[in-house]
């Protein structure tokens, strides 16, 4: 089974104004004769649905929208979003003792030839520098700007205005971000009413050309590279709809029945992403979740070639999620729930703003990358919340997954291994009662071992050994004031956190980097902390893209944030190590907003590009 649409520049397709009472027409539902064809799709199990045509598509959005509308509009619209950590190489030594077993090691890394620090080895990220050689590409206010990095200095060689875009600070959010690929840059850019994809030939970078845009409704929380393939993934919120409000007697019954009368007159087009006003999925590839408490919304993975940029397919959910995780050869959705049940007037504790708990469990669906194509292959659920991306990984058939509290589980946090069955993800190993009444603030992972991190009052680091998937053992753990959100690896036997330094009693002071010694398993170590300014944060615990180690030289770059007379501003911290002890030495580097945009990016001539929100640089050493 697969479900996608390949969409082309020239592909005539039916116009949302024709398509009356539907409001988006493609495909066709029965041929002239009136007998309709079979379906194009078979999906792997009951979990997704298709709907047959567009009409009972737009039915399905609209019963589902009816439940969740009130007298005051969309009840408990609420989206929680976090960031943490992903991806790491670090062979670990065999010498622990008192461990029965091999001790797992690994040869995976989360460095990109792009210069992003990136989740998944082999699977890119937006960002708003890369670099292919001696090119360097940046984002700035809305315009590409090509440096040559092959001399004494940076050289610009010229800007191109990306019409639509705009820079932002959201690390969730790829406007005025960039992938680059076979000589052409993607930019992704943020507007009032969507996306806009801008394809730019570099064959020669002195003289770029625009060779597409492409604007999609909706919102990219994702963009990623694969080989040649670029994948976006939209967000088509809850449609925003003229809603009343209660007034005079039966206000709140009258204005309830107005506002479902706006969700029973929406299209198709109020609920699915659109390319340039035509259809960007047809409806014969979305799939419709069969569990109606879901959370409502769409979400499509779009994939292009940047060589061919108007051939695109996609594929679609009819669920809200911004937890998308991409691996080589698969996509992971793990849809979201509302944040309450039932109409607003019926909801515990609304008034005071305490939306009730969702169920605790979480579904997820899978679904294979070959090429530009994804094909839904398996789905399942895990008891607790997943936070983010960052909290799945998925290696040699298996998917884990750091799972937080909820009403199901409780208080504790758990690893849970999961494999395809069939059609099935079914649950294969698990480790639970980590960090118990604390939150998860980071997850690295190894081919065979995980590193979770959890923090209350204490930072409980936790080493979880996954070589048998079937019975992943917790091999040991070290507790210590503070935290750490980004944990990146440093060696064979070292690991660096970024996170905040904190009291006994769990008062956070400032931002700290915490060097680990993992050599033993089951006995890791804090060998050595720096300690900066109070009021100051890391920034790589909000945005790993903010944080470079340099192996050759043993030298960490990590940008801290902080508030000071001169406003926002941000530092290198430049952290060089030897004899299991580390230097700081801090450079200032950028004040204002910019400093979310600080980049530390590896050239291949061994020097490191500093850019920050006005400048190309090289950095010191």
């Amino acid at each position: 089974m697969h479900l996608r649409t390949t969409i082309t520049g020239i592909v005539a397709l039916t116009s949302l104004a024709a398509a009356a009472g539907v409001g988006y027409a493609i495909g066709q539902d029965s041929d002239p004769t009136g007998t309709a064809p079979p379906p194009r799709i078979a999906l792997a199990n009951a979990d997704l649905t298709t709907t047959g045509s567009c009409d009972a598509l737009l039915q399905s959005y609209v019963d589902r929208g009816v439940e969740q509308v009130g007298a005051y509009g969309w009840v408990g619209d609420m989206r929680i979003f976090s960031s943490q950590e992903g991806d790491v190489s670090m062979p670990l030594s065999s010498s622990a003792a008192g461990v029965e077993r091999s001790m797992p090691s690994t040869s995976r890394t989360t460095s990109d030839e792009s210069g992003t620090n990136v989740q998944e080895a082999g699977v890119d990220e937006a960002d708003v520098v890369k670099v292919a050689g001696s090119l360097l590409l940046r984002m700035r206010d809305g315009e590409l700007l090509a440096h040559d990095v092959s001399g004494a200095a940076p050289r610009l060689l010229s800007t191109t205005t990306i019409a639509d875009s705009r820079t932002t600070n959201q690390p969730l959010d790829p406007g005025g971000e960039l992938l680059l690929v076979g000589g052409r840059a993607v930019v992704f850019g943020s507007t009032d009413t969507g996306t806009t994809i801008t394809t730019v030939d570099l064959s020669d970078p002195s003289s770029p050309s625009i060779v597409d845009v492409t604007r999609v409704s909706g919102r990219a929380t994702a963009a990623r590279l694969t080989g040649d393939v670029v994948r976006v993934v939209v967000q088509t919120d809850l449609p925003q709809l003229d809603f009343s409000s209660p007034s005079g007697a039966l206000g709140e019954l009258r204005s309830r029945l107005h506002n479902r009368s706006l969700v029973r007159a929406t299209t198709l087009a109020d609920w699915l992403p659109t390319i340039e006003g035509q259809p960007a999925v047809d409806c014969d590839d979305v799939a419709v979740p069969t569990d109606t408490d879901l959370a409502l919304g769409t979400t499509t993975v779009l994939a292009l070639d940047p060589a061919s940029p108007s051939l695109r397919t996609a594929t679609a959910v009819a669920t809200d999620s911004d937890t998308a995780y991409f691996s080589t050869d698969r996509f992971y959705l793990a849809a979201g729930q509302p944040a309450w049940w039932g109409p607003w007037s019926e909801c515990i504790d609304c008034g005071t703003g305490s939306p009730q708990e969702p169920s605790g469990t979480t579904p997820i669906f899978a679904f294979a990358l070959d090429g530009m194509e994804a094909s839904y292959v398996a789905s399942g659920e895990v008891e607790g919340t997943i936070a983010d991306r960052w909290s799945m990984d998925a290696v040699g058939g298996s998917l884990r997954i750091a799972v937080g509290p909820s009403a199901t589980t409780g208080t504790s946090n758990s690893v849970i291994t999961l494999r395809e069955d069939g059609s099935a993800l079914v649950e294969e190993g698990r480790v639970d009662d980590l960090g118990v009444g604390e939150v998860i603030q980071s997850v690295r992972w190894f081919d065979d071992l995980a590193i979770v991190v959890t923090f209350r009052q204490t930072d409980p680091l936790y080493a979880i050994d996954l070589t048998n998937a079937a019975a992943p053992v917790l091999l040991g753990e070290l507790k210590i004031p503070g935290y750490s959100d980004y944990l990146h690896p440093l060696g064979e036997h070292r690991l660096i956190g970024l996170g905040q330094d904190a009291t006994s009693d769990g008062l956070v002071q400032g931002a700290q980097a915490a060097l680990f010694d993992v050599t033993d398993l089951t006995d890791p170590r804090q060998i050595d902390v720096v300690r900066y300014d109070p009021g100051t944060w890391a920034g790589a615990g909000s945005d790993p893209r903010q944080f470079t180690w340099l192996p050759d030289q043993r030298v960490a770059l990590a940008v801290v944030n902080g508030s000071t007379a001169k406003g926002m501003t941000g530092w290198v911290s430049v952290l060089s190590l030897a004899d299991g002890r580390m230097s700081n030495r801090m450079v200032e580097v950028e004040h204002g907003e910019d400093v979310y945009d600080v980049r530390l990016v590896p050239l291949s001539s061994g020097r490191v590009a500093l850019v920050t929100g006005s400048d190309v640089s090289f950095l010191a050493l």
